[in-house]
């Protein structure tokens, strides 16, 4: 009856994830989380019954499932030999489990045993397992794939009795008429088969998109004056991927008509479907249908021909969080499945996360079109998982009993009583009046002493915390974990948490990245670490792009001005070692010291020249007024040598030729200050 859908595995892929009620008075809920784990839980209690984890958890995640059918459970179980383990009730209990998976597998779960029955793998589908359908009487299991083939399995030998191809394009959806003889399978278009022969009867016009729901709604046709034969005049429901419309088809006699002939409209994608069968034209059909965005639409309405308007529903049903005080708005809860009970007029809800759902049986009241349902599930975020499973009691400890053992009951440190005022007086008096006491100088930084040891948390509950704070949403939680600068106690962290959590602690990364710096750095530190820790998981997601893009596009943001910001790094570094080296020498005293040259170079040419030419000028009159004093000279000793003898004359002249030439030696030639001009 239910329908539940697939993982998110591309844009086309069904919302939600897979679960479905038993079909004995629901006494149980299936539902195979996004980690690979099934959880059975147990819907008068909301206590967890069974938990299972394939061996193939993370490359074949669970796609589909449907729980085997009461009345075939109740043929089989006499004629199975019971074993001496086995309880006795077993034919009162739901059995069988079926779950398809990515890989094109199908598990057998069997709940009274808790563990795997069969595994149905030879010869089957080569693709994502997209729906299973049960036989209500022949024990046979029907399922579909993205492989375009429809599969008959035999379950009592796990073989494949039949396959044949069912579209053009994948599968996605299966359901058996009530009598069993016909199957409906539907891609985009919807096709009516006989199972006997696995021949096409009838073809319909379908959806734009891959059809996720298909279900009959009607036992008998509305005319019962005709002969029927099983198929004729039956009313069914699909429900397509991002489509707001479930659209009502009739199976006619003529092949002529393939449109529907009504359909009821909601607020979102249909992700999960349930409804009470009408088994006669006077009786209505009552739908209950959650929605993508958390909202349950509820109809009631009799099939009897066209109707050309959309139905709107009768009465729709959401729940929210109370809104503790003046700043804190409700917030709305998601709601990911609902059933009928088998009274009719009450509703089992499934809300809150896939971790730890909250199931609660709802009164209807068809008087009110709008129900706001007020639910504080703060506290059922915790795991109970512990305390349905383990059979571990602590002991009662009386407060008159005295323990001989170092520290207290629960593995705590014991506690320093209080210091009494006067001990803190003291204390005081010890420090000196100026100085401050380290207490004091903590409280004034914000920190209490007396709560330091109870407010840290201890290394090995960092993975719980870190748990409850995701699914808690709880920000002092998450920050006790998350502040941690201890790259050891960060890695054993990451290694020993779930992995359901993995995606929820990248996003909440993601979150403070886009924060402060300071934060920046340390959620750094843990994005590393998850990554590298749980780089197999991660690649088995098939949606990992889609919930990551944020990530990816902060990075990319990152990466692309990293560039630039290293020029301008670099040009930076350039400036400022520029800058501190002129500072350097512009600081540096320089000694007086008196230069023992100067050298001055004039400026203009003719300033020298002039400076040449009187010089020259000097030199040349000094030369002639030598010259005249020398003569004078010789004329004096001619005159008075004149009476010597003829001996000395001889002797004179040799004087004057020494004369001369010494006048020679020394530049004292008769030169013309022409002939000198041009020299110069």
């Amino acid at each position: 009856m239910a329908a539940g859908g697939g993982v998110v595995a591309d844009p086309l892929s069904p919302a939600g994830v897979p679960c479905a009620f038993s079909p004995q008075s629901q006494a149980y809920f299936a539902l195979a989380s996004a980690d690979g784990h099934l959880r059975v839980w147990e819907t008068a209690n909301n206590r967890l019954h069974q938990e299972y984890v394939p061996s193939a958890h993370l490359s074949g995640t669970c796609t589909c499932l449907a729980w085997a059918p009461a009345r075939l459970q109740a043929k089989e179980s006499p004629q199975r030999k019971k074993r001496k383990s086995e309880p006795i009730g077993t034919s009162n209990q739901t059995d069988l489990l079926a779950l398809g998976t990515a890989v094109g597998s199908i598990l057998l779960y069997s709940t009274v045993k808790g563990e795997l029955h069969s595994k149905l793998i030879s010869g089957g589908h080569d693709n994502k397992v997209n729906c299973i359908q049960w036989h209500q009487d022949n024990g046979c299991l029907y399922s579909c794939s993205d492989d375009k083939h429809i599969v008959e399995w035999n379950t009592q030998t796990c073989k494949v009795k039949c396959k044949w191809k069912g579209d053009s394009s994948g599968v996605s959806s299966l359901c058996i008429s009530p009598d069993g003889k016909m199957l409906l399978s539907a891609g985009r278009t919807i096709k009516l088969w006989v199972l006997e022969t696995k021949e096409l009867y009838r073809h319909f016009t379908g959806h734009a998109t891959p059809v996720s729901s298909l279900m009959f709604t009607t036992i008998r046709p509305p005319n019962e004056s005709q002969p029927f034969d099983g198929i004729t005049g039956l009313y069914f429901l699909s429900g397509a991927v991002h489509d707001r419309l479930l659209n009502v088809w009739q199976v006619r006699s003529e092949n002529k008509e393939k449109n529907a002939v009504m359909s009821f409209t909601i607020t979102d994608e249909p992700v999960y479907i349930d409804l009470t069968l009408s088994e006669n034209k006077e009786e209505p059909v009552k739908l209950a249908v959650v929605c993508r965005d958390g909202q349950v639409h509820l109809f009631e309405h009799i099939l009897n021909g066209y109707c050309k308007k959309p139905l709107t529903s009768n009465c729709t049903i959401q729940i929210a969080t109370p809104g503790k005080g003046k700043k804190s708005t409700p917030k709305p809860i998601p709601i990911l499945a609902a059933g009928f009970c088998s009274d009719k007029t009450s509703l089992l809800l499934v809300y809150g996360n896939w971790f730890q759902p909250t199931i609660e049986r709802v009164a209807l009241n068809s008087k009110e079109p709008h129900m706001c349902l007020v639910r504080d599930i703060s506290n059922c975020w915790a795991p109970k998982v512990e305390t349905a499973v383990t059979k571990v009691r602590t002991p009662v400890m009386n407060s008159e009993a005295k323990v001989l053992v170092p520290g207290i009951p629960g593995h705590c440190a014991a506690i320093k009583p209080a210091p009494t005022q006067t001990e803190k007086v003291e204390s005081k008096r010890k420090l000196g009046e100026n100085e401050v006491s380290i207490e004091e100088r903590l409280g004034a930084l914000g920190i209490d002493t007396k709560k330091e040891k109870d407010d840290l948390p201890q290394t090995n509950s960092f993975p719980v915390l870190l748990v409850q704070g995701l699914e808690s949403n709880d920000f002092e939680m998450l920050n006790k974990v998350l502040q941690t600068r201890n790259s050891n106690l960060i890695k054993r962290t990451v290694l020993r948490m779930p992995l359901h959590a993995v995606i929820p602690l990248l996003q909440e990364l993601t979150k403070r990245l886009q924060g402060h710096p300071n934060s920046a750095v340390l959620m750094v530190q843990w994005l590393k670490c998850v990554l590298t820790v749980h780089a197999s998981y991660l690649s088995t997601l098939p949606d990992l792009v889609p919930q990551l893009g944020t990530l990816y596009q902060l990075m990319e943001s990152r990466v692309k001005t990293f560039q630039k910001l290293s020029h301008l790094h670099g040009k930076l570094i350039l400036l400022i070692t520029q800058v501190t080296a002129s500072e350097k020498t512009k600081g540096m005293i320089c000694p007086e010291q008196k230069a023992k040259l100067v050298y001055e170079e004039e400026s203009s040419e003719e300033e020298s020249d002039d400076e040449i030419d009187k010089d020259s000028d000097d030199n040349w009159d000094e030369d002639e007024e030598e010259e005249e004093s020398e003569k004078d000279e010789d004329v004096d000793e001619e005159n008075e040598e004149e009476d010597e003898d003829a001996e000395e004359k001889d002797e004179e002249n040799g004087e004057d030729r020494d004369v001369t030439s010494e006048k020679e030696l020394n530049g004292d030639s008769d030169l013309d200050p022409e002939n000198e001009s041009e020299e110069e």
